[in-house]
């Protein structure tokens, strides 16, 4: 008994995450979703008001020292899960290609990922097999309408996010671009991606072709401001790795300085009088 009201209390608990998941995603304005990579990064990001998180494919993979594409379906589980404990915003994951070119065993990634709390993940329409190719049109579309298939036989709302990653793997081809997404949100993803685009102009012209809330990545839009992106028509605002990029970054530059040099340059922005308890300890 105690185990079923333990599970019970589980399944509302992330009911209403989704829920408010969901919300966001309907209410005005725009909805910034960063993107932690490990405990101490997901409940700095909660500390500071975000609504929201997104998992990183890549993120992840750095932390546990393996480069992107190479964390197994056991690993992105077990990730989620260790995310969803950490903080009480709802969770959406970054599943890359749902570790399967097949639609039917694609889809059950996403059945699986909710089972670890998530509320919310994504969907590529390129595979990172030896060839590395974008699926082919059809094939790509009969993968999202199998992984909604399989959000919408949960017993918990999940928000899927289709992406289409021409921009991202070296074809920009935007009127091909956006009728896959068109294509995709006809079989029922929630929300469309396409990751890569580099310009406003972009970003508004893609938007205006689609009736379901938009995706951007907002790094690769040289100078935009999360503003500009809301009024060129945006509605979720990512960050993918670049948080775990900086964050890599940072250290590597603090290692190097005091291993050449042996100074301690690397403090002059304060970072040895932060108070990590203060900013990630409840």
């Amino acid at each position: 008994m105690t185990n079923e009201l333990s599970a019970q209390a589980s399944l509302d608990a992330q009911r209403e995450k989704a829920a408010r998941f969901r919300a966001l995603h309907e209410a005005p304005g725009g909805l910034i979703i960063p993107n932690p990579w490990d405990i101490g990064s997901a409940k700095l990001l909660t500390t500071m008001g975000y609504q929201a998180l997104a998992t990183t494919s890549a993120g992840l993979a750095y932390s546990i020292g393996r480069a992107d594409g190479q964390v197994t379906l056991v690993q992105k589980i077990a990730h989620c899960r260790t995310l969803v404990a950490a903080t009480d915003l709802p969770i959406s994951a970054d599943l890359e290609k749902c570790f399967d070119d097949d639609p039917e065993i694609a889809a059950r990634t996403i059945s699986l990922i909710a089972k670890a709390g998530a509320v919310g993940g994504s969907i590529e329409d390129w595979s990172d097999a030896p060839d590395h190719r974008i699926y082919e049109f059809d094939h790509a579309v009969e993968r999202v309408a199998a992984a909604v298939a399989a959000a919408r036989d949960l017993p918990v709302d999940f928000i899927l996010t289709a992406r289409a990653e021409n921009f991202l793997r070296g074809r920009p081809d935007l009127d091909d671009t956006i009728r896959r997404l068109q294509a995709f949100a006809e079989v029922g993803a929630d929300v469309l991606y396409a990751p890569g685009l580099t310009t406003l102009e972009q970003v508004k012209e893609l938007t205006a072709a689609l009736d379901k809330p938009v995706n951007v990545l907002g790094i690769m839009i040289a100078g935009a401001t999360v503003e500009e992106l809301i009024d060129a028509g945006a509605k979720r605002i990512s960050v993918g790795s670049a948080m775990s990029n900086a964050a890599l970054v940072t250290l590597m530059n603090a290692a190097r300085e005091l291993k050449d040099h042996g100074t301690f340059g690397w403090i002059s922005d304060g970072a040895a009088n932060v108070d990590a308890q203060k900013l990630i300890a409840e």
